[in-house]
């Protein structure tokens, strides 16, 4: 059992992947909005990438000791 559930999470979602769902949803709608409700096959990447920023700044508000990169070990 998570721990969401032990909390009474109705979703089931710990904090973090509420904050992740919630801005992957604000960012799909934002990009929804500025293409009148249809995302094109050729806009995918495009928005991938701009959810792909949303999940860093949440992960980085939820993590704010986490850096950017995390630093590579040598091989």
């Amino acid at each position: 059992m998570s721990d969401a559930y032990v909390v009474g999470d109705p979703d089931g979602l710990s904090p973090l992947l509420t904050s992740l769902r919630d801005a992957i949803a604000r960012e799909l709608h934002a990009q929804l909005a500025m293409r009148a409700e249809q995302i094109e096959l050729a806009d995918v990447p495009e928005v991938a990438y701009q959810i792909t920023l949303r999940i860093d700044e949440t992960l980085t508000q939820h993590r704010p000791d986490r850096g950017r990169y995390p630093a590579q070990s040598p091989e």
